[in-house]
C-alpha cells in the first residue's frame, strides 16, 4: 500500500465509521483463537474428546489423557499462541517501520541471527537455561537486523524491498551455514537442535514458557503502543516530524520490540518463515492500512494460522508428526512468490 495513503488521527474513509465492525472482527477472531486452542489441546497423535479437556482442568484424575493434556498440549498451546503472537506482531511492525511489503523476521535474516545466537550458547558455552541464552537471541537478532539494513543500504541506489529481501535470505543463508557448522562439531548438540532449526513448538515444557513469557509481553506491550507514531510516519518523516512524532525514538523502540519479539519466539520455537509476512498483508486487506487495527489483528491472527499449521501437523502423520516449520514454509513459499512478484511490489 502507499505510504501517502497512512491514515491520519481520524482516519480515512476505509476505516473511519468502520470501528464497531472492526471491534467485532477482533472479537470474532479472538473467538476463533479460542476454539483453535482447544483444538490444539484435544488432537493429535491421540484425540481426546473436548469433555475429556474440560475434565483435565475441573478434576484432573491423573490417567494417561489429563497428564498428556496438563503437562505437553497446554504448554505446547501456550508457546504456539505467544509464538504466533509475536511473530505476527513483529511483521507487521517490520513493514510498517521500513515500508517494505516483503519484510518478515525470517525474510530478512532477523529469526536466523536469533537462532545463530541460541546455537552459539548452546554448542560453544553449553548454556541450556532459556532464560539465559534468549539473550544470546536477542543478540544475534539485533544484529541480523543492522546487518541487513547496512547490506541494503550500500551502494547508490540505496535500499529497496527487494535489496533488503536479497540481503535478508544472504545473511540468513551465512547464520544458519555458521549454524550447522557448528552443531556438527557436537553430535549432543545437534541432536537437541535439529528439530528446533526447523521450527517447532514440541519439545517445550511449561517452565521455558514462564521463563520467556515476560520478553514476550513486554515485546508486545511495547510493540502495540507504537501504533499511532508509525502511522504518522507512514506519511513520511518530515510530515512524521511536522505531527509531533519523535522519529529516530520510535525507530528504536520499534527495533527494540522487534527484537524482544523475535528473539523470545525463536529461542522458544526456532527460526519460523513467513508468520509475519503473509498474516500483516492479509490483515491489511480486510482493515486498511491504519495500524491501530492492523498491529492487534496480526498479533491475534498470527497464532490462529500458527497453532492450525501445528494441529495440522500433528494429524497428516500419525502417529508422528510434521513440524510446523515444514507446514508454514509449504504454506508460505508460494505466496511469498506472489506477493514478490506482484508489480506494485516496490511502490507499495
Amino acid at each position: 500500500m502507499s505510504a501517502v495513503s497512512a491514515p491520519e488521527e481520524d482516519g480515512p474513509r476505509t476505516v473511519k465509521g468502520r470501528p464497531p465492525v472492526l471491534v467485532a472482527g477482533l472479537l470474532v477472531t479472538f473467538a476463533v483463537l479460542v476454539l483453535v486452542a482447544l483444538a490444539s489441546v484435544a488432537l493429535g497423535a491421540r484425540s481426546v474428546s473436548f469433555g475429556t479437556v474440560i475434565d483435565a482442568f475441573v478434576a484432573p484424575d491423573g490417567s494417561s489423557d489429563h497428564t498428556v493434556i496438563r503437562e505437553l498440549r497446554v504448554p505446547r498451546t501456550l508457546l504456539g499462541l505467544g509464538v504466533g503472537a509475536t511473530l505476527g506482531l513483529a511483521g507487521a511492525l517490520m513493514q510498517s517501520l521500513t515500508r517494505n511489503p516483503l519484510a518478515d523476521p525470517g525474510l530478512l535474516g532477523v529469526n536466523e541471527g536469533a537462532a545463530l545466537g541460541v546455537t552459539l550458547a548452546l554448542g560453544l558455552f553449553g548454556l541450556s537455561d532459556p532464560a539465559v541464552y534468549v539473550w544470546f537471541a536477542f543478540g544475534g537478532a539485533a544484529l541480523a537486523s543492522a546487518a541487513v539494513y547496512a547490506l541494503a543500504s550500500s551502494g547508490h541506489s540505496g535500499s529497496s524491498p527487494v535489496r533488503l529481501a536479497l540481503a535478508g535470505v544472504a545473511f540468513g543463508m551465512v547464520c544458519t551455514a555458521v549454524a550447522s557448522a557448528i552443531l556438527r562439531m557436537d553430535q549432543q548438540t545437534f541432536d537437541r537442535m535439529r528439530f528446533w532449526l526447523t521450527g517447532s513448538l514440541a519439545g517445550q515444557t511449561a517452565d521455558t514458557l514462564v521463563r520467556l513469557a515476560p520478553f514476550m509481553v513486554a515485546g508486545l506491550v511495547l510493540g502495540l503502543l507504537l501504533a499511532r507514531p508509525l502511522n504518522m510516519l507512514a506519511l513520511g518523516d518530515d510530515a512524521g516530524k511536522a505531527l509531533g512524532v519523535a522519529v529516530n525514538r520510535t525507530r528504536i523502540l520499534t527495533g527494540v520490540a522487534v527484537t524482544l519479539l523475535c528473539g523470545a519466539a525463536t529461542a522458544a520455537a526456532g527460526p519460523l518463515w513467513f508468520v509475519g509476512l503473509i498474516v500483516p498483508h492479509a490483515v491489511r486487506a480486510l482493515v486498511g492500512p491504519d495500524q491501530r487495527w492492523v498491529l492487534p489483528y496480526s498479533a491475534l491472527a498470527a497464532p490462529v494460522l500458527l497453532l492450525g499449521a501445528d494441529v495440522a501437523g500433528r494429524l497428516i502423520a500419525r502417529p508422528g508428526e510434521v513440524q510446523v516449520g515444514i507446514v508454514w514454509a509449504v504454506i508460505g513459499a508460494p505466496i511469498f512468490i506472489m506477493l514478490a512478484r506482484r508489480k506494485r511490489v516496490a511502490a507499495l
